[in-house]
């Protein structure tokens, strides 16, 4: 059975950090594309970040550019969304997708396969 878990929300101050996880069960995360979307009460959802296939390119929103990082780590099927200087608009729930693209870079707007259930994240005083 093809699954995204993610896990690592939780409530943090502003100026904080959280790291995101994505592990993957029933296929192999390193031949697919990973994003991160998020989506806050009442706005649609967002591409956050993502992870080529082919060469572990990154790209990030300019929103999280210089405090969010993302990275693969292959032999633990998992994909980490490390979150620093977190802020009040961050506060989101967060998932993670996978996309079967295979080639240069990765792309928010393709069609994502697979979805993990989400994990809320909170940056409240």
């Amino acid at each position: 059975q093809v699954q995204l878990v993610e896990s690592g929300g939780g409530l943090v101050q502003p100026g904080g950090s959280l790291r995101l996880s994505c592990a993957a069960s029933g296929f192999t995360l390193d031949s697919y594309a990973i994003g991160w979307f998020r989506q806050a009460p009442g706005k649609e959802r967002e591409g956050v970040s993502c992870i080529s296939a082919y060469d572990g390119s990154t790209y990030y929103v300019d929103s999280v550019k210089g405090r969010f990082t993302i990275s693969r780590r292959n032999d633990k099927n998992t994909v980490y969304l490390q979150m620093n200087s977190l802020k009040p608009e961050d506060t989101a729930v967060y998932y993670c997708a996978s996309d079967v693209w295979s080639g240069h870079g990765c792309y928010f707007s393709h069609e994502y396969d697979h979805w993990g259930q989400g994990t809320q994240v909170t940056v409240s005083s």
